[in-house]
């Protein structure tokens, strides 16, 4: 491997010669050694580090021209955009375990810009610090670059995979209406449910868990950006807050505003820790979803066997025919990551000390892996399994008709105690409701069929 001489404020560095990182990455990269080219700084990170560098070159060019001249401000933008368009990929090497403010990850992507800048320029235009850095710290970059990776991750990725998920409940509910089944509860025979009823009240767990979502996203939309290294703004031009913020939003086409206490803005990570608190509620209506849909189609002889799914690859190594939930399994698996996920935000957000918190990669890293993961599953889980359930009829019938809580309907005409007599003396003797009540004395055969009418008990 070729190499060549980089510099930073610590000495000489030997880099990678094919690589625009510099002398700070290099030294991350070396120094740790942890998760490497598996846990590294999630992508959608980057992206919005791109983003940042290009509002705040911009705003530069406007407050401070002399420094940020039109020349390096196009230079910026350019990288920034190829970074944005899915290029350089390959030149964000670092980890999520490292130092606990991303500055590392800050410092590669102003190496990464300023290199490939000045190779597009043909001259060494940009400084990785006193160009691409200008007006920000560390401090302040990685934050801002959380809140719009996430919100930009929830927008376009969590929100559309909800929906698509949500419509095709929606179809299966309508498909559905008319048929009656035994509800459920504890685990045990209740009374009668629409199978329409049921789907409804998967759909709107997921509606409600987009419109918690939603109602928390405003706060994430504010940045930390103008606040530099201890929230004072030091070294930042007066107005850079505000300009850099119109000028993200101007960027995604999503409206951000500048934080209104920076020194809350870099030490606290609540808005993170609410909103996926929201998530979290949705990957436990999903856990909640994909059991009642495997426990349905359970069997297909020996268990409730209620609906039918997807046959979508063989079950086992050993049992010829087995078919599994397997979609089902993998949504109640990512519930139970994200779940988990909530717990490491929640105490990495407790971490802040005085006037940072120090735990914010690992805050990034478990938020946008949630987002990832619920979207992709929900997509999963729509194609292959939701939008294929079909509804047993008979099964649903049969067990309906077999249940002893079939006799809640006859409270009004025997009062509750003759109506559980008349179940423990069906379940005992093994006989009908109608054959138990009728033995009892309670009433006739013809005022039994007169009263007893399951479908009308929804």
């Amino acid at each position: 491997m070729e190499f060549r001489i980089e510099h930073d404020s610590m000495g000489e560095m030997q880099v990678p010669a094919d690589c625009y990182w510099g002398a700070q990455t290099e030294r991350s990269r070396r120094n740790f050694l942890i998760g490497a080219g598996i846990e590294t700084m999630p992508a959608e990170i980057i992206r919005a580090f791109a983003v940042l560098k290009k509002a705040a070159a911009a705003a530069n060019a406007t407050l401070q021209p002399a420094r940020m001249t039109e020349q390096k401000t196009q230079a910026i933008a350019k990288v920034c955009d190829e970074i944005l368009a899915g290029g350089l990929a390959g030149q964000f090497p670092l980890v999520v375990w490292q130092t606990g403010s991303g500055t590392q990850s800050n410092m590669n992507v102003n190496e990464v810009i300023a290199n490939r800048g000045n190779e597009i320029a043909g001259a060494k235009l940009l400084h990785p610090n006193d160009d691409v850095n200008m007006s920000q710290s560390s401090n302040d970059t990685f934050p801002t670059a959380m809140h719009i990776a996430a919100v930009t991750a929830i927008e376009e990725r969590l929100f559309p995979a909800i929906d698509t998920l949500t419509a095709t409940l929606l179809k299966l509910e309508k498909e559905n209406e008319g048929i009656v089944k035994s509800g459920r509860t504890h685990l045990q025979d209740a009374v009668p449910i629409a199978f329409s009823q049921e789907i409804s009240g998967w759909r709107t767990s997921l509606e409600r868990d987009r419109e918690l979502i939603s109602l928390l996203l405003p706060p994430l939309k504010t940045l930390a950006l103008g606040g530099t290294a201890v929230g004072t703004g030091l070294n930042a031009p007066k107005g850079f807050a505000e300009e850099v913020a119109k000028e993200v939003s101007r960027i995604t086409g999503t409206t951000y505003v500048t934080a209104e206490n920076k020194f809350h803005a870099l030490t606290s990570k609540d808005e993170m820790v609410a909103v996926h608190g929201a998530i979290k509620a949705l990957a436990a209506d999903l856990m909640k979803i994909a059991n009642d849909v495997r426990w349905l189609a359970s069997g297909p002889r020996d268990g409730l066997g209620e609906i039918t799914i997807p046959a979508n690859e063989p079950g086992s190594s050993i049992m010829p025919g087995k078919v599994n939930p397997t979609q089902c399994e993998a949504v109640t698996m990512v519930a139970v990551q994200v779940i988990g996920n909530d717990t490491a935000i929640g105490m990495a957000a407790s971490q802040g000390n005085f006037e940072l918190n120090v735990f914010m990669p690992v805050i990034a890293y478990n938020f946008l892996q949630s987002v990832r993961l619920l979207s992709e599953a929900m997509i999963s889980f729509e194609k292959n399994c939701v939008c294929g359930i079909t509804a047993n009829r008979d099964k649903m019938h049969d067990n309906l008709y077999n249940s002893l809580m079939l006799v809640t309907a006859l409270n009004p005409y025997i009062g509750y105690e003759n109506a559980a007599k008349t179940a423990k003396k069906a379940y005992q003797d093994n006989i009908s409701l109608k054959e138990a009540c009728v033995a009892l004395g309670f009433l006739s055969a013809e005022e039994f069929d007169r009263v007893f009418h399951p479908e009308n008990m929804i």
